[in-house]
């Protein structure tokens, strides 16, 4: 494996237990970290979450009088007022994090292409593993970025959300550097299967 990846002991351990033993890694990548930040609405989330968690707090100090509590005069009614506020924080302080939450997803995510297949690795302790074989490649398109990172879409899969409208979610490796090479290196795969 290559040795700029950050790989945990488990999830390698699950990539050596998933390959058979005539499969043999052609590419072996991960996202950017960087660019998780800034992907999925992160940003937006995390942006949203400054005025959410800024009136939480306002709410919270409010209820208790703009004051310290005194726990010296006992339990005031105030404070289970202000105690109301509380989910609402950790909410936000769940928001302003979700920018780390996603970094630290890139460093649980490992995309491998074999000579059989694509696989994905999502996750240390409870992992996805999805496999893509070269017939499944029909769609398969590329999406680049300026800064030579982007995804390599592989299939693309329809489902319907609770309102029962459609919903599209494309599937294969995201954020990662030089799409191009890993878009070609599939295409021959199909090639060769063909």
């Amino acid at each position: 494996m290559s040795s700029g990846l950050k790989i945990s002991p488990q999830l390698r351990q699950k990539i050596d237990r998933e390959l058979d033993l005539r499969e043999k890694i052609l590419w072996i990548g991960q996202p950017a970290p960087s660019l998780m930040i800034l992907t999925g609405g992160t940003l937006a989330i995390a942006l949203f979450a400054v005025p959410w968690t800024a009136f939480s707090v306002f709410w919270m100090w409010a209820a208790l009088g703009f004051q310290l509590p005194n726990l010296s005069r006992g339990f005031q009614p105030q404070y289970l007022f202000a105690m109301f506020g509380l989910p609402f924080f950790l909410i936000g302080i769940g928001m302003l994090l979700s920018p780390f939450w996603s970094w630290r997803q890139a460093f649980q995510t490992v995309y491998i292409i074999t000579n059989q297949r694509a696989i994905t690795f999502e996750g240390a302790g409870k992992t996805t593993i999805r496999s893509y074989y070269p017939q499944q490649f029909n769609n398969l398109y590329r999406k680049e970025g300026n800064n030579g990172i982007g995804d390599v879409i592989i299939a693309a899969e329809t489902t319907r959300d609770s309102d029962g409208d459609r919903q599209r979610r494309e599937l294969g490796f995201f954020n990662i550097r030089d799409p191009r090479e890993v878009e070609a290196i599939l295409k021959k795969l199909v090639q060769e299967k063909r």
